[in-house]
């Protein structure tokens, strides 16, 4: 079995359980490889399964990295938060043997495909797990924005940004702004804009099968910028359109099932942060 350990080398604890599980698993026969969090240009194709060690930021990578080769990944959380990585590292190798047994089953969260196009072509193109945030470059600024999906105008925006989160993404920016906390597993789209000028526009959920295409006012006199999972960054200009549309690839998370989910959930609107009763971590957001 090929399995890949994606690091997190900022945490000193992510790297000395990389090298437990390294001689744990290469003792058993298994071939594991090393990734760095945030190098983007190594070849990760062809593993079997896939070790996050990190907070949901790690998460966040891996699934952008891996998610096209259908490779599963087992969030381990060495952050504070960890609401998408549940797995305590001291469980790691009870919840690899149950997942290599056909245990655990592997929940398959929706990921979102934006394309930003200028000038009748495409720009940059990049897929997410959590949210794509258009918002303005500078402090205090609004922006103008006009939503449409398909050929349905959604609303004329202005306000200090707008944010298209998916469901695993409905704990994190878009929570904090208001917006509604979805099901990880259901297969929808929620438009949440921050701070609107007009009350009138309120979170919406939209179905994942339709896309969103979202223009920059042409008069939007301030910076703009796409931000992909709090992570990637791309400037904006005046007439561009923001693309959204559902990915042709899920990302696959070990031991991350609804149960899961609601016991993370639930620890968070409690206000906990750390490991619950059943040595989930319970509490939420984008920790790395």
């Amino acid at each position: 079995m090929k399995v890949l350990l994606i690091i997190n080398t900022q945490k000193p604890a992510s790297i000395a359980l990389a090298s437990e599980i390294r001689e744990a698993l290469g003792g058993k026969g298994c071939t594991v490889a090393f990734h760095s969090f945030n190098d983007a240009d190594a070849i990760v194709d062809g593993f079997d399964v896939a070790f996050s060690l990190g907070g949901d930021g790690t998460v966040l990578f891996a699934a952008r990295t891996i998610a096209a080769f259908g490779t599963p990944i087992i969030p381990l959380n060495l952050g504070t938060l960890g609401f998408i990585a549940s797995v305590h590292p001291s469980q790691w190798f009870d919840v690899f043997s149950r997942w290599t047994e056909g245990k655990l089953a592997v929940s398959e969260r929706l990921m979102l495909d934006v394309k930003v196009e200028r000038g009748g072509g495409a720009v940059f193109a990049l897929s997410c797990l959590n949210d794509a945030v258009i918002s303005a470059s500078g402090i205090a600024k609004t922006i103008r924005l006009d939503a449409w999906t398909e050929d349905t105008h959604i609303g004329s925006y202005r306000s200090d940004g707008l944010i298209a989160a998916t469901p695993t993404g409905s704990t994190a920016y878009s929570s904090s702004a208001g917006g509604p906390i979805i099901d990880p597993e259901i297969e929808a789209v929620i438009l949440n804009p921050v701070c609107p000028f007009a009350m009138m526009y309120r979170p919406i959920v939209l179905p994942a099968e339709r896309p969103v295409t979202i223009k920059i006012g042409t008069e939007q006199r301030s910076g703009v910028l796409l931000t992909i999972d709090g992570q990637v960054t791309e400037a904006l200009e005046p007439g561009d359109l923001v693309v959204i549309r559902r990915s042709g690839n899920k990302a696959r998370l070990v031991a991350c099932d609804r149960a899961a989910f609601y016991k993370a959930l639930h620890g968070k609107l409690a206000g906990a942060v750390g490991v619950n009763a059943s040595g989930i971590y319970a509490a939420g957001g984008r920790d790395a």
